[in-house]
């Protein structure tokens, strides 16, 4: 596989145009995830979840990982999917975690990704379940929604007692 800039921008497109499929995997995933913590989620419109792929296909090195592992997930079909179930999920997990951003978001999405994957089945392959799941569970996570995320953390510290 050859990832150029022309393949980064035709992966950029893919994942804008997935808007249909994971935006109601998105909202899904946010209505049990919510239930589960017993929060209010916002749902997540397809014009936000556009305007954030564009964001991080912005970032030129996020956008090259990115469209790595989309590449690498939509053209995955592992015969029986078990014997592949550990590299199907890797990468799902690592391209969550990408979207997502720096930690503690990566490690959420992973998490988030697991509990998306069990849900998801998408037609196309083993790698495009995984590939959907990852691009829910990323976006899901960097997306604003969570009251959680919208509070200032209590555990920052002042400047001036750093003086």
């Amino acid at each position: 596989m050859k990832v150029t800039p022309e393949r980064v921008a035709d992966e950029a497109t893919w994942v804008r145009d997935r808007a249909e499929t994971v935006v109601p995997l998105i909202n899904e995933t946010r209505g049990r995830l919510g239930e589960l913590f017993e929060t209010d989620v916002d749902r997540v419109s397809t014009t936000a979840y556009r305007e954030e792929v564009q964001a991080v296909f912005v970032d030129g090195e996020v956008a090259v990982n990115v469209a790595g592992y989309v590449a690498l997930l939509r053209d995955l079909d592992v015969e029986g999917d078990y014997p592949g179930f550990v590299v199907d999920e890797v990468l799902g997990r690592e391209l969550a975690a990408t979207i997502a951003g720096g930690t503690p978001l990566s490690l959420l999405a992973q998490a988030t990704f697991h509990y998306a994957d069990v849900t998801t089945h998408t037609e196309g392959g083993a790698g495009v379940d995984d590939l959907d799941a990852a691009l829910a569970a990323g976006f899901q996570t960097r997306l604003p929604g969570w009251d959680w995320r919208e509070a200032e953390s209590p555990f920052g510290v002042d400047p001036a007692r750093l003086d």
